[in-house]
């Protein structure tokens, strides 16, 4: 028999689209993300990530590669001719500079990533202009988890 490791963190097993508005955390206009898993350990998140408009929702790249499924909607990337719809894999490599935009027709875009490392925000000149990561969401879900009524540590719960 094997036995089970000691000191390994809970597994986690929730809905992943909320039924709960107040789970959302906005991080841009009609921009927000549904955190799902943290990892402090090794900088990775995964979340839900739900844009409720059209048009450019970021400009930027990442230093190692990212995957996601899209559950509801569509988006692409202005630097490449193919739409990631409703039921679609991505991967995206590392390194690659890219502009995510929601088109026209689509009211409201709900995307599952896995991201490692950090998600780097850059201007037209591809010079950085901010970042996210597992630190600063967080942050983000601690400040809105805290204002919104389901208190600060609700986010505990995500965290590994």
């Amino acid at each position: 028999m094997i036995p089970v490791s000691a000191g390994v963190p809970a597994e986690i097993a929730v809905p992943a689209v909320p039924e709960d508005d107040r789970l959302w955390v906005q991080q841009a206009p009609d921009v927000w993300f549904r955190p799902l898993m943290l990892n402090t350990i090794t900088g990775q998140w995964c979340n839900l990530l739900k844009v409720t408009r059209s048009g450019i929702v970021s400009r930027h790249r990442h230093p190692s590669a990212v995957f996601g499924y899209v559950i509801k909607g569509k988006w692409q990337y202005d630097e490449h001719d193919w739409v990631a719809e409703t039921g679609s894999f991505v991967y995206e490599p590392p390194g690659e500079i890219h502009t995510l935009r929601v088109p026209e027709d689509c009211t409201e875009m709900i995307t599952f990533f896995n991201i490692s490392g950090a998600m780097i925000y850059v201007d037209d000149d591809g010079n950085q202009i901010g970042y996210e990561d597992t630190f600063t969401k967080i942050q983000l879900c601690r400040d809105h988890y805290g204002a919104n009524g389901l208190g600060a540590d609700y986010v505990d719960q995500f965290i590994r």
